[in-house]
């Protein structure tokens, strides 16, 4: 029988919902069982695939194409479990299929409403393959009492009662904040919001609180009281200095142990969280410290990059290294500032991004790192960069471009290919379609060159890698670059895409079309990130 645990959160926003998630999967994969996760948002957006990053942070990309909420991330890093376009459901995904299927008459004249038509479409995709499952956790974005998160509520209160006795378990993420001019912990703000949480769901089984200090017994009973929770079902929720402490923290203060009595399991195996404790020791006690620098347009919020920047931190384990991250926008980059932004960095990193903003940064920021053999990583857009810089500067080609910038590029190095096979299927871009029609999206194969750096890396010919693109570099240009050193080892199958780039008169100046961030976890840090890492490493500490 499949359990199903939903996440709720109160009060605020941003209180770590995905990450206690994450960490509760994580605390029951250690002990044996099977997970699933699953990501409700309640925002009308299709998907955030067209939704600032500034705003809501990266698009985490899954094998199968779908534009995803960075939580998804998150699950993936910490459980190893590959999600797919079911596991992430937006109030717009609803609303779009139901009314697809409205006009096409499946409803047969019946009125379409929310209750129950919006709240099936729900339940079904809350259950979708569940029974695969030992336990299925389902986090639900936003705040309790958002007025969009209703149906979703309303469907979970319907699920109570459908599902089997003792199959749902409710945890409820709450804010107990600390008031000094009083000198205590405020109890208020949680029992409201679990007061509300009962108008329209049901009662929580335990309560995750985030605080900035212990909970005193006092506290913890107040809340039980108040909230109608096992004192032992208040936990404790406060900052770890590495979310990868998280698993561990969470155990510790008994999460996992509650969830598995609020079922009625009591004679679960304890867990084996030694490969966290490893992780976490890697990265209290590292070795050596390098400093990247990430050169990008949305650097004001570090989550528009937070797989980019999860995955430096695996290269880190990977070598026991420290790695610092500088940041740095791509719009202030000039040949008077370049000294100063790279003079301190042992690697450069440039990642992807649409757009012409801050373009004309990145393009000095891979010169910079060519000229000066700085370890150089360009990902999607950051490899576009590298070849537009080369070509202007090593081949003479002062206007060499992309029509992504300029529509009229008179020597467009990167394009807007039209066609292309993904295994056996010929897709197309139509730029008349959606945003999305006219990128590619997901996993993609790989060729790559025998004896290359990438195929030493990866210690392979063919690999598989997600994409997030529109535009690609333009193979009519190969032979120039090779004239100069600049090689494409990686390619697609049929020969007509780039996908890996090599410079060879340097260090380590590489560029992917593709996004490895998307694939790397602590204990499987991808193997470019480790050879990025090490070669910053090198940089720094061999002279």
């Amino acid at each position: 029988m499949s359990r199903y645990v939903f996440i709720t959160g109160g009060v605020v926003s941003s209180l770590g919902k995905g990450l206690a998630a994450s960490s509760l999967g994580a605390c029951l994969q250690a002990r044996g069982y099977t997970v699933k996760m699953r990501k409700l948002d309640p925002y009308l957006n299709v998907d955030p695939g067209t939704m600032s990053p500034c705003q809501h942070g990266e698009v985490f990309v899954t094998d199968d194409g779908a534009e995803t909420d960075l939580d998804i991330g998150h699950y993936e890093r910490f459980t190893g479990c590959l999600s797919s376009r079911e596991d992430s459901i937006t109030t717009g995904s609803i609303y779009l299929s139901l009314l697809q299927k409205e006009r096409q008459g499946v409803y047969l004249g019946s009125t379409v409403q929310v209750v129950p038509h919006v709240t099936d479409a729900i339940k079904s995709v809350i259950t979708f393959g569940g029974d695969a499952f030992d336990f299925v956790l389902v986090e639900i974005g936003g705040t309790v009492g958002d007025i969009e998160g209703l149906p979703f509520f309303e469907a979970i209160r319907q699920l109570s009662s459908e599902l089997a006795p003792n199959s749902v378990v409710c945890i409820h993420l709450t804010l107990a904040p600390w008031l000094e001019s009083a000198g205590e912990l405020k109890t208020k703000p949680t029992q409201h919001s679990v007061k509300e949480l009962r108008s329209i769901m049901r009662q929580p089984d335990i309560l995750v609180v985030r605080v900035d200090r212990g909970i005193p017994d006092s506290v913890r009973d107040k809340l039980s009281l108040f909230c109608n929770v096992r004192p032992s079902a208040v936990i404790q929720a406060m900052d770890v200095s590495s979310i990868y402490d998280a698993p561990l923290y969470y155990h510790k203060e008994g999460l996992d142990h509650e969830v598995l009595a609020s079922f009625g399991i009591l004679d679960a195996p304890e867990p084996d969280l030694s490969k966290w404790e490893f992780i976490s020791q890697r990265i209290h006690n590292p070795e050596y410290e390098v400093s990247i620098a990430i050169v990008g347009k949305y650097t004001k919020l570090p989550d528009a990059y937070k797989s980019l920047v999860e995955s430096l931190v695996h290269g880190g384990v990977a070598n026991k290294t420290k790695v610092y991250i500088k940041w740095i926008d791509a719009e202030w980059v000039s040949s008077e500032t370049l000294v100063s932004s790279f003079a301190d960095v042992n690697g450069i990193l440039v990642p992807g991004g649409f757009g012409v903003r801050g373009v004309q940064g990145k393009i000095m920021s891979a010169g910079y790192a060519r000229q000066h053999r700085i370890p150089y990583f360009g990902i999607c857009m950051g490899m576009q960069v590298a070849v537009i810089e080369i070509a202007r500067t090593l081949l003479g080609i002062e206007d060499a471009g992309s029509t992504e910038f300029d529509a009229n590029c008179s020597n467009p190095v990167v394009g807007l290919l039209k066609e292309w096979y993904k295994g056996e299927h010929l897709e197309c871009r139509d730029e008349k379609v959606d945003l999305g029609g006219t990128m590619r999206l997901g996993a993609y194969r790989t060729i790559l060159e025998p004896n290359s750096k990438a195929s030493c890396i990866y210690n392979a010919l063919e690999i598989n890698e997600r994409h997030r693109h529109r535009y690609e570099v333009n193979l009519a240009y190969e032979e120039r670059f090779n004239g100069v050193s600049l090689y494409f080892t990686g390619k697609s199958p049929d020969g007509l895409l780039p996908e890996v780039l090599e410079f060879n008169e340097h260090p380590w100046f590489m560029g992917v079309q593709y996004h490895p961030e998307l694939k790397s976890c602590p204990f499987e840090p991808h193997p470019l990130f480790s050879s990025f890492v090490a070669a910053a490493v090198k940089h720094k500490y061999v002279k």
